[in-house]
């Protein structure tokens, strides 16, 4: 069954003024959909045709760059979506608050190491927070497409918080001020599902 490119939660200008709607729209339409539909061409006729998206991921052959590439992509951009709210922003609370003091000290800690992971990234890639078996918080970043569900990424556990620093994500408004960009996403970070992610996930 071929994987299709998922309707964004929200318009292309509800992001605004932290991502302007030309480049959620772009992103979605020309970045996403690309990445859906190589990802579906690599699959066909294969054994991984019938499988989730998850399950493809985690026991890839890291050598089939088709499948890491694409299917990366996809997988990291339906989370990445989701993530984000114009009603999004401020301080988690509940368990997810819980976990991030417990884990990091205070959230102005864990946005610094967040913040960080995101900005020196090398090139293209992403940055992720992740939940280890037991609610164990890591912040970690992957090059390119990759993703913690991958094999020998250097990044474990469960990704309920990516961030995209490919320059397509943020070049239009933002050129080459990733740190601003990074800022900004704070105002727009949805940690409802981050929250239902981490409760679903430890």
């Amino acid at each position: 069954m071929a994987f299709e490119l998922p309707d964004l939660p929200y318009a292309y200008d509800a992001l605004e003024p932290h991502i302007d709607a030309r480049t959620m729209e772009i992103h979605h339409t020309k970045h996403h959909n690309g990445y859906t539909t190589k990802l579906n061409g690599a699959i066909e006729g294969t054994s991984l045709a019938n499988l989730s998206i998850e399950d493809i991921l985690k026991n890839l052959d890291m050598s089939n760059t088709a499948v890491r590439n694409n299917g990366g992509g996809y997988y990291n951009h339906c989370l990445f979506w989701e993530v984000m709210s114009p009603d999004g922003g401020g301080e988690p609370g509940g368990e997810i608050g819980a976990a991030i003091s417990e884990s990091f000290g205070t959230f102005g800690s864990f946005r610094e190491k967040f913040s960080s992971a995101a900005a020196t990234r090398f090139g293209s890639g992403w940055a992720w927070l992740c939940v280890q078996p037991g609610g164990k918080l890591e912040i970690c970043s992957t090059a390119n497409q990759d993703n913690p569900i991958m094999p020998d990424t250097g990044c474990g556990g469960f990704p309920i918080l990516g961030l995209d620093v490919w320059e397509h994500a943020y070049y239009l408004n933002y050129q080459n001020r990733r740190p601003d960009y990074i800022s900004s996403f704070f105002n727009i970070l949805n940690w409802q599902k981050v929250g239902d992610l981490y409760l679903a996930n430890q």
